[in-house]
């Protein structure tokens, strides 16, 4: 019987995997049983099967998912999808055009709070002017609480985007339609190529690019591509969770007249008294109402 080996998770079909080895090779893995919580980013302990099949090609199983530095994920009522494992950075990208979901961007800023994931905003397609000051103006509430947002074009010049990579394991998240593939295509020119070997790694065609893949930047970084998100389901989380992710709302926490105050209409309520003195974007407490009572 074959040793195991570790080796990191760069891409994933169904309960097929591509893992990348410590020697720098890969293998197509499959997991035990029919349910896997197995997810990009992941570092595994993997045991080799042999040669390829010609049923589903994998040459090897994960026998352990080691424990993780960080989990971001998304849920609802019925289920969880997990996105990445292990990042230290999560870069979330947004556009001048199309207009991009506040609400989508509040929530994804929730999910990293919790799993203490550092923040980047991407402003995407800064060429085109007008558009883009009325997407500035959208994010000037998130420069005010000390998120960095980042300007560029995609399609002219990344270059800024580089070193903020550095030194992290980042994932980049967005709506369909904020240019994402384009980001990634100007950081990794050789990415096309890189999902062409993973498809034919993992004989899943076309499906691959609906699923989260890994590139390594460089030794000490690299970079998780997800497909577009159109929803951020926060089910996971418990009212006070979100509450803390709204990370202007700390110095106001515990200071309403009610202990179990939701922020809506009680009266002596901390958070609506600071936005009525300028101290809290009203838009941002807006956003918290709607995601804190829409059951997540």
């Amino acid at each position: 019987m074959s040793a195991s080996v570790h080796g990191q998770v760069i891409a994933a079909f169904g309960r097929q995997y591509l893992t990348r080895l410590e020697d720098g090779s890969e293998l197509a893995c499959l997991t035990r049983g029919k349910k896997s919580e197995v997810v990009c980013g992941d570092v595994v302990e993997v045991k080799r099967t042999g040669e390829a099949s010609a049923e589903n090609g994998a040459q090897g199983v994960i026998e352990r998912i080691t424990p993780r530095r960080s989990l971001l994920y998304r849920s609802d009522a019925f289920r969880e999808k997990l996105i990445a494992a292990n990042v230290t950075q999560i870069v979330v990208v947004v556009a001048a055009e199309p207009s991009f979901s506040d609400e989508l961007l509040a929530r994804c800023l929730v999910a990293a709070h919790d799993q203490q994931i550092e923040v980047l905003i991407v402003l995407n397609k800064c060429d085109l002017a007008e558009p883009a000051a009325q997407a500035r103006a959208r994010l000037e509430p998130y420069r005010a609480i000390g998120y960095r947002v980042l300007e560029l074009s995609a399609k002219q010049d990344v270059s800024t985007l580089r070193p903020l990579l550095q030194g992290h394991s980042s994932v980049l998240v967005g709506q369909s339609g904020m240019g994402k593939s384009t980001l990634i295509n100007a950081l990794l020119p050789e990415a096309q190529a890189a999902t062409r070997e993973i498809s034919s790694a993992l004989d899943s065609g076309k499906h691959t690019t609906t699923h989260a893949r890994l590139y390594r930047l460089d030794d000490e970084s690299s970079l998780i591509d997800c497909p577009g998100v159109q929803a951020f389901g926060l089910h996971h989380l418990s009212f006070g969770g979100i509450e803390e992710g709204f990370v202007e709302f700390a110095p106001y926490r515990g200071q309403c007249r009610f202990h179990d105050c939701h922020h809506l209409h009680e009266p002596g309520c901390a958070i609506r008294n600071a936005v009525e003195a300028g101290k809290i974007d009203a838009r941002r407490l807006e956003l918290f109402q709607q995601i804190s009572q829409a059951g997540c």
